[in-house]
């Protein structure tokens, strides 16, 4: 086998490729977009590079055939926060072969280990852990815009290798219609004086990720790890946003005109991106026009949530919730929404999708594999 590093026109379609030859008999399998793949390796188009480095590699047999791929990065923000200097791996693929999976980590252990790094995690994206995070161990439906999809045989190569868990990530479906006790505790909520709601209107972007920024910042600053989140990071993935984004699917709650809630959901894009076989050109684009006029995005993936700690009983959530209520139901449209995702760590949050009727959709773990001496 060889493993060549991506450098060129021609590796980085090779790289693209090595998905599509994986997963393309999966019936469930969605293509992302290429250039929202190749994105995150342009240090034009991802504000991670500016504090960190990433490189990316295939792998092939000896008839010159792509038999797996993957990448691995170094987040200087978040490198040595642990107890062990931590790179990252992720994005990979790979056929159903232990000696060939092991390849692909030991190359991304000796690239990492050359730069410093004492561990890796995986499989993680370089950039927010709001995309292309985790493996998937339970739950092989229908993958949303953005989550990590992998067929199941992965997880034995990386516990084999010596990866253990760190963590679970669950995501919880709700149908769009609340449990009644959760309609009424969020009616009372919004009439409470002093509490105001607004959805993103994008003429006033600036001030959504003031506030955007100032909740989140507060709300996760206890958690293991903590990065806060910039403006420049909000930005770009905003960018990312748009050409799918409905506005009225991202809620901000206020007290006392205080920033304190949000919760940003988007239509479930891969309903139509499946249609698209990971191309955005023109022809591209008149689909994605088409078949969202065609209404086939019926479902939404709640993104993130957050909330103040000063404010985290205060029901804000279930009225966030509500408010998209009376948006989506209306309409007709959206069906169900998925939750995606919260760890395992996140007891608070666990709560409040019990609280809203969520049920157990997927699972994914996000992987440590502590270098040996």
């Amino acid at each position: 086998m060889t493993i060549i590093e991506v450098k060129d026109a021609k590796t980085k379609k090779e790289f693209l490729e090595v998905a599509v030859i994986i997963n393309k008999k999966d019936p469930v399998w969605v293509r992302p977009l290429d250039s929202d793949i190749e994105s995150i390796f342009d240090p034009k188009r991802n504000n991670f590079h500016a504090f960190g480095e990433a490189t990316r590699w295939v792998l092939k047999d000896n008839n010159g055939n792509l038999i797996g791929r993957v990448a691995a990065f170094i987040n200087q923000k978040k490198a040595y926060q642990s107890e062990v200097p931590t790179g990252g791996m992720g994005f990979f693929e790979c056929i159903d072969d232990k000696k060939a999976a092991f390849i692909l980590f030991d190359t991304c252990k000796k690239w990492l280990a050359e730069r410093g790094m004492k561990a890796m995690d995986g499989p993680i994206n370089f950039g927010e852990n709001d995309t292309y995070w985790g493996l998937l161990i339970d739950g092989f439906v229908h993958p949303s815009f953005g989550m990590q999809y992998n067929p199941p045989y992965y997880q034995k190569f990386f516990e084999l290798y010596g990866f253990t868990q760190a963590y679970q990530q669950y995501t919880n479906t709700i149908p769009i219609a609340l449990p009644a006790r959760v309609e009424k505790i969020a009616d009372w909520v919004i009439a409470k004086p002093g509490y105001s709601f607004e959805y993103l209107t994008v003429n006033k972007f600036d001030k959504f990720a003031a506030d955007f920024e100032e909740i989140y910042n507060d709300a996760w600053q206890d958690f293991e790890n903590f990065v806060p989140i910039s403006k420049e990071i909000l930005l770009d993935s905003f960018e990312k946003m748009k050409p799918i984004m409905d506005e009225q699917l991202i809620w901000f709650a206020y007290v006392n005109n205080e920033p304190a809630s949000f919760i940003v959901c988007l239509p479930d894009a891969n309903q139509i991106i499946k249609h698209l076989n990971g191309k955005l050109n023109l022809w591209g684009k008149l689909k994605f026009v088409y078949y969202k006029w065609r209404g086939k995005m019926d479902r939404i993936r709640v993104v993130v949530m957050g909330t103040k700690q000063a404010y985290q009983k205060h029901g804000l959530e279930s009225a966030l919730f509500r408010k998209l209520q009376f948006y989506v139901l209306p309409q007709n449209h959206y069906t169900e929404a998925e939750l995606s995702w919260v760890g395992d760590f996140n007891t608070k949050m666990q709560a409040i999708h019990a609280a809203l009727g969520a049920t157990r959709s997927k699972t994914h773990a996000t992987y440590r594999f502590i270098f040996p001496e």
